[in-house]
């Protein structure tokens, strides 16, 4: 019961259908695990539910959301509702992130629409939801933001806003840890690497017309612990850093790839 006690916003907490779990709702039913409330906000809200009944069947404490990231308000107003209903945030999780399946792709291709797109989502929503969230925190004089990159970041990723997008993560999540620690607040960012969940390999699948299963094994190939990682390898270095045990940990981003980093 690592968070007991807790009030945790997962923005993300739902998930493209797959086979396999997304990093977003694994993080929320670990966080209920151990022992937090979960507002769960995602653009789908069936999505959203569907991760609440799941951590509902398993005796926690969760709520729904719609929110899209992209909407300054929708996020305003989804910070608005968590306090509505449980009076603070003590864990803002910001689990979204587009590529791909959002026309990105070499810098030299790259349209004006799917640059912004994908800004929109994966850099422009975290920060509004660090700037609605913050002033909850600062208030209570507590808090912790886990902010999820990409090791995309520091890879040879091939399309540039993914990349740019997710860089800029870990620096802004940096600005927030240096500028908000005097408020007792520690904000980190967790960079999966290669992931087997629907978004990384199943929309990579439906663009291509491989097969899921030729997709996973080139993936898996190039992690040198010899296969990709799961959602709850990166849900399990979230709740590290969103626990006390990370207390003194702030400004760190913590590569979840196998590594792949060092190789």
């Amino acid at each position: 019961m690592r968070l007991k006690d807790k009030v945790a916003m997962v923005i993300g907490a739902g998930q493209k259908p797959g086979p396999t779990m997304g990093n977003g709702r694994a993080t929320a039913l670990l966080y209920a695990r151990e022992g937090a409330r979960v507002f769960a906000v995602d653009r789908n809200l069936e999505s959203a539910e569907e991760t609440v009944g799941l951590i509902r069947k398993e005796g926690g404490e969760a709520y729904a959301f719609a929110a899209d990231v992209t909407d300054e308000s929708s996020l305003q107003a989804a910070v608005a509702a968590c306090l509505d209903r449980w009076g603070r945030i003590d864990i803002l999780h910001y689990n979204v992130g587009i590529s791909i399946a959002a026309g990105d792709a070499p810098v030299t291709e790259v349209t004006t629409e799917a640059f912004d797109r994908v800004m929109a989502a994966n850099l422009r929503g975290m920060v509004m939801a660090c700037k609605h969230t913050l002033p909850v925190m600062r208030r209570q004089r507590s808090g912790v933001i886990i902010n999820i990159s990409s090791m995309a970041a520091w890879d040879d990723y091939p399309n540039v806003t993914y990349k740019t997008s997710k860089a800029g993560v870990i620096a802004l999540t940096e600005q927030i840890a240096m500028q908000n620690a005097k408020y007792g607040i520690r904000a980190n960012t967790v960079m999966p690497g290669l992931i087997d969940t629907p978004m990384a390999v199943d929309t990579r699948a439906e663009l291509t017309g491989r097969s899921r299963e030729e997709i996973a094994a080139e993936r898996s190939a190039k992690v040198p612990l010899g296969k990709m990682g799961t959602a709850w390898d990166v849900a399990h270095a979230a709740l590290f850093l969103a626990s006390d045990e990370a207390g003194f940990i702030t400004g760190v981003a913590l590569p979840v790839d196998g590594g792949r980093n060092v190789a």
